[in-house]
């Protein structure tokens, strides 16, 4: 399994083109890494669209069962689909981004957070025409970058 790596740059292009971002697994608790991340992200001006069953809403948005539930308006502006779950629960995640994909041609961009690592999900979305980032925090590499 090839392992591609970004370069600082292509991350740089991926966080200035690209302003909405699905965050599967957003936690409605503070201290969790992703209400942390998100919270950055929406301060510094994206548009962040939470994907968790558990929750009704956070960070003043309406949370979605997955990304196959939010409406497809919605569907349609997805360009990051940024991933806090575990490596095993990823699969069935890159299967609804590469039906989006088809569907409206977006999202662009599959992130896999800090930790997060899945080689044949990112090969299954990287054959979908989709940009994978792997086992790198959003935040992060917005503070380092940008």
């Amino acid at each position: 399994m090839e392992c591609i790596f970004l370069t600082n740059e292509e991350i740089r292009q991926i966080l200035t083109k690209y302003k909405n971002v699905a965050i599967v697994g957003l936690s409605a608790d503070k201290n969790k890494p992703s209400y942390i991340v998100s919270a950055y992200l929406k301060q510094c001006g994206y548009r962040i669209i939470p994907v968790n069953p558990n929750v009704e809403a956070v960070l003043g948005e309406k949370s979605y069962k997955s990304l196959i539930d939010v409406p497809t308006d919605i569907q349609r502006t997805i360009e990051i689909v940024d991933i806090f779950r575990k490596a095993q629960d990823v699969p069935p995640i890159v299967d609804q981004v590469v039906k989006l994909k088809a569907m409206f041609g977006r999202p662009f961009v599959v992130w896999m957070q800090l930790g997060i690592v899945n080689g044949e999900a990112a090969q299954e979305a990287r054959h979908a025409g989709l940009i994978v980032v792997m086992d790198r925090c959003l935040m992060v590499e917005h503070e380092r970058l940008m």
